[in-house]
């Protein structure tokens, strides 16, 4: 491809855009499904219940600390998948890009598409591309939707009191790491995207499912959303303990620099799981022995209340309501 700028033939349908179609996505998302060419891609699977997700990504900006838009793109696809207990099987991927947009830059996110791709085991089979005039989006914008099979021992559960909250892994690291590339802040210490597959964790506690009430991944609103749509749909109220809530020192310092509350903010690797408390501690034991498991924590529980309130308590005993988030704390996170 000579090249080197999208053009608005490159979205014509005519051989611009086949060229762009075999030069980079062919390459990258190279299988026989995908490179048929068909309208529609046609697969067998197992009999069974199927789940099906969709999902749009605008982040800014486009390659940030422990990622890009692509690795992002199919993460949380997969993950939307892992946490509905199913094992994640074809993506497609839709693109909308800007004229002028580079060539490189297109094949580098390709590129990290299909290596996440291939580190979830899932192979992407169909797809779109679009270009729009410049100054008529903001360089790329993906879509990807997902469709999985369902483990037959996963089903969703009545929530009750007792039950405990476990979350995965450090939280808030993904909006951190946005805020600060997107603001250039020149600040010590690691800040890197969580960004990252979780169907190996969902996997790995294959042997649990008949204790795991319920699976969420706390992307826009973070853990705070996601508890306070647990609690609402349990119709129970949760406790969280603000100690054994994890978090690194350096995440938390710069959010209280910048006045953000991180409960808010999205993490992208990370799942909440609220589990039977007879299992929940074998169910963190198998978490941790992951590589990106060693932090995961029981952060809290379930309450018999007359309300749906998320409580939070800290070291010296003090109780505040987490609400759900309110207006929009951080946008195009994802």
């Amino acid at each position: 491809m000579n090249e080197d700028k999208i053009t608005l033939a490159h979205g014509s349908g005519g051989i611009s855009t086949r060229n762009l179609i075999k030069d980079i996505f062919y390459r990258h998302f190279n299988n026989q499904k995908l490179i048929d060419g068909l309208d529609s891609a046609v697969f067998e699977a197992q009999s069974g219940r199927f789940a099906f997700t969709t999902d749009s990504f605008v982040v800014k900006p486009i390659f940030f600390s422990g990622g890009d838009i692509g690795k992002l793109a199919v993460c949380g696809t997969v993950n939307d998948l892992a946490v509905a207990g199913a094992k994640p099987l074809y993506l497609s991927c839709g693109l909308i890009i800007e004229e002028g947009f580079p060539i490189g830059a297109l094949d580098r996110i390709a590129e990290s598409m299909a290596r996440t791709a291939d580190a979830s085991g899932v192979k992407i089979i169909t797809g779109d591309t679009k270009v729009v005039e410049k100054g008529c989006a903001d360089g790329i914008f993906i879509n990807t939707s997902g469709v999985g099979i369902l483990d037959k021992s996963y089903v969703t559960k009545k929530i009750m009191p007792g039950d405990d909250i476990i979350v995965t892994g450090t939280i808030a690291e993904h909006g951190t790491a946005i805020s600060r590339d997107r603001y250039g802040l020149k600040v010590d210490g690691s800040f890197m995207s969580d960004c990252a597959p979780i169907n190996h964790i969902i996997k790995a506690l294959h042997g649990y499912m008949e204790s795991i009430k319920l699976m969420k991944d706390p992307t826009r609103g973070g853990i705070a959303t996601a508890l306070n749509e647990i609690a609402e749909h349990a119709g129970k109220s949760i406790h969280i303990f603000e100690e054994n809530i994890p978090i690194r020192k350096e995440v938390q310092a710069l959010n209280e620099l910048l006045g953000i509350d991180p409960l808010y903010l999205a993490c992208e690797g990370r799942a909440v799981i609220v589990a039977d408390k007879a299992e929940s501690t074998e169910i963190l034991a198998r978490i941790r022995v992951l590589d990106d498991g060693k932090e995961a924590q029981i952060i809290g529980c379930v309450e018999d209340a007359e309300n749906t309130n998320v409580y939070i308590e800290n070291f010296f005993g003090g109780k505040r309501i987490l609400a759900s988030l309110e207006g929009n704390m951080l946008p195009r996170i994802c």
